[in-house]
């Protein structure tokens, strides 16, 4: 089954939904993944603009994020605010929930606390929760992150896989097994470049990074390859702005442009991904 190119909000907060939705149609994209402003104007115009899009096309896929920001909070204090932000977006009725699960920090039995009850407000509302590997969450590290795994074998992830490469310093070349074992459950694609000491490179397509963008390339290609013909993947290209993106001094000018590099990701996927 052929996968789905979505678009990120992400870097796009100055425009407004009207204006958001025209370009990622324009451009070819079948759904989006935002991390919706806590604003009342902004919330209620987005609601009404996708119900719009969805009535024109009823398989537009939406992702919608569960990103709650850095705090001085007990693991309590920080499930609470994640179950009220879950609430608040079951009723956009989204394809599915990417969940930003969990702190490095708190311990294991905390994190299982939290996602026992994320996975438990996934199976109430029917609404799938994909947890996103990435720094600073439950999932920050390959082998914690199985451990995660053992004791709920039914997790699923979003594939941020550049944030493993920062987190080991590598191109987890000496971590293939447990990659081998991640991989079937991966069910929603971050397709960004990252390498050693960045989640980003300033441009995939520059003849210095050819061997980065192989390699995530195997990565999503595997992914696909696990869940084909069952279902379809769903694929964000996810280069971000400021400062995941790499800034000139001084002048601060970005050094190449986010949205550029995310169509020319999704058009460079849709000719080498099979």
């Amino acid at each position: 089954m052929p996968s789905k190119f979505l678009y990120p909000f992400w870097g796009s907060e100055h425009l407004c939904p009207n204006d958001f939705f025209e370009i990622l149609i324009s451009k070819g994209f079948d759904g989006i993944e935002i991390n919706i402003p806590i604003d009342p104007i902004f919330e209620t115009t987005f609601y009404d603009v996708l119900n719009t899009v969805r009535k024109k096309n009823p398989d537009f896929v939406v992702v919608l994020q569960q990103v709650v920001g850095k705090q001085k909070e007990t693991p309590e204090s920080y499930l609470k605010t994640v179950m009220n932000r879950l609430e608040s977006l079951i009723h956009h009725q989204p394809n599915f929930i990417n969940s930003h699960t969990g702190r490095d920090y708190f311990s294991f039995e905390d994190n299982c606390r939290i996602i026992r009850a994320i996975e438990s407000f996934s199976e109430t509302n029917n609404i799938p929760v994909y947890h996103e590997i990435h720094r600073g969450r439950f999932t920050f590290h390959t082998s914690t992150t199985l451990q995660y795994l053992e004791k709920f074998p039914n997790l699923k992830f979003v594939g941020d896989l550049s944030h493993w490469c920062v987190v080991s310093e590598s191109m987890l070349q000496d971590q293939e097994e447990i990659i081998n074992k991640i991989i079937p459950k991966i069910y929603h694609i971050h397709a960004r470049i990252g390498f050693e000491q960045a989640p980003q490179v300033n441009n995939p397509f520059a003849p210095e990074w050819h061997a980065y963008l192989n390699q995530f390339t195997q990565w999503w290609q595997s992914i696909i390859d696990y869940h084909q013909p069952c279902r379809t993947i769903t694929i964000t290209p996810e280069f971000g702005p400021f400062p995941y993106m790499p800034q000139a001094p001084f002048t601060k000018l970005p050094l190449a442009n986010q949205h550029n590099l995310n169509f020319e990701m999704k058009a460079y996927l849709k000719s080498h991904l099979k």
